[in-house]
């Protein structure tokens, strides 16, 4: 017990509590040295003092805390509460306390206060404060730190409560007004831009009831001994890869944040057309959106991107040529790779791509006439990409 309260004097004494324990022994000291009792009875009441509030906040508060966030995923500048339901699970005593709540996101760690704390033997209250999202990324919302201070001000001790929770900070999502669909239309009626459609093979897989027999594979199941059935896709319906260029030597300044917001608003607007989307991202990931998947995953991973060096442009460029999954290939990069070279390798997928549209942040220096068949949309930042987007009279 004495080390218990040793440990906690230690990480809890304030400046206050550091000095009267050190006067209280000068004092002590001095009154048995020169014989002056009064001394010597101030120097014990310090000691006394300082041991009982040591004692006063050493017992942890039996309390009961648990925490959510409203809501779990926003945008980037949009309100987030964070609500706390704090319940004193003493029958007995009361409890007089303050929190602060630990938020660390992107670059940032903050303590949120909470209003000063007075509970009464199994009461309960909810207390609600602002989620920072000023920043995109994913921000780690507790634990609770409940401290208790003693009268005197002597001792400040802090206790964790209750479990993390978890808010995605997605990019801004501008609103853009339609979305190229290549040359290729849906069957079921999403777009129609070319004459015909198609429907082939994919893939074998295992026989299920209610399977059409005229699609069995007789051949591959008499030698697994295994009905196997044709599996079959649509290869008319639209399918658009977006590209983010998350080098970070290609920006300058915020440039890199106005190209994810550019990527948000892209693949927001291409989901909510009923069409699907790859994202890549030129350091490798890759994942897909769509009418069944939704843009909640492709939104979760711009919002925890973050820029990786050292990543070479050309292999990126070589995975859309050579697995080409879509027929429309949007490209979103920084002005610092304007110099030509670059662009003219982005240009390439024209070859392979029927529509090719490219966003160069900062680049408003760049020409539309050094590209040929793809179209650019220079932009300063991400409002007046989807400006110049809106702007684009048919794709």
């Amino acid at each position: 017990m004495l080390d218990r309260i040793a440990d906690l004097a230690r990480r809890g004494l304030t400046a206050r509590g550091i000095g009267l324990p050190l006067a209280a022994v000068a004092l002590l000291v001095a009154g048995l040295v020169f014989g002056y009792s009064d001394l010597a009875v101030l120097g014990t009441a310090g000691l006394i003092a300082a041991i009982g509030s040591v004692v006063w906040v050493a017992s942890r508060p039996p309390l009961r805390v648990q925490r959510r966030v409203e809501p779990a995923r926003v945008a980037r500048g949009q309100e987030c509460l964070g609500v706390v339901q704090i319940r004193n699970g003493s029958r007995w005593r009361s409890a007089a306390l303050v929190g602060e709540d630990h938020c660390a996101g992107r670059d940032f760690e903050a303590d949120q206060p909470l209003q000063p704390i007075r509970l009464s033997p199994r009461e309960e209250i909810t207390t609600t404060y602002q989620v920072p999202t000023r920043r995109r990324g994913i921000v780690d919302v507790g634990p609770l730190r409940i401290a208790r201070r003693d009268p005197l001000g002597l001792v400040r001790l802090a206790w964790p409560y209750g479990k993390a929770a978890r808010v995605w900070v997605h990019p801004r999502v501008y609103p853009l007004l339609h979305v190229p669909v290549g040359t290729n239309r849906s069957l079921d009626g999403i777009v129609d831009k070319v004459q015909h459609g198609s429907i082939t093979f994919h893939a074998l897989r295992e026989y299920v009831a209610g399977d059409d027999l005229r699609h069995v594979h007789w051949r591959t199941s008499a030698h697994i001994g295994q009905l196997m059935v044709r599996e079959h896709v649509d290869t008319s319906l639209p399918r658009i890869a977006v590209v983010l260029d998350d080098r970070p030597e290609v920006y300058d300044g915020d440039g890199f944040e106005d190209a994810v917001d550019a990527a948000a608003s892209v693949v927001t607007a291409v989901v909510g057309s009923g069409l699907t989307v790859d994202l890549h991202l030129a350091s490798g990931a890759l994942i897909e959106g769509g009418p069944d998947i939704g843009v909640q995953p492709l939104l979760d991973l711009l919002a925890e991107v973050r820029p990786v060096e050292g990543t070479p442009f050309g292999s990126v460029l070589q995975r859309l040529r050579h697995r080409r999954r879509g027929d429309t290939a949007i490209l979103l990069t920084g002005s610092g790779s304007t110099d030509g070279s670059e662009l003219n390798q982005a240009a390439a997928l024209s070859e392979v791509y029927p529509t090719v549209v490219i966003g160069a942040f900062g680049g408003s220096d760049v020409r539309a006439a050094r590209l040929p068949g793809v179209t650019l949309i220079a932009a300063a930042d991400a409002a007046a990409f989807a400006d110049g987007w809106n702007a684009v009279p048919a794709w």
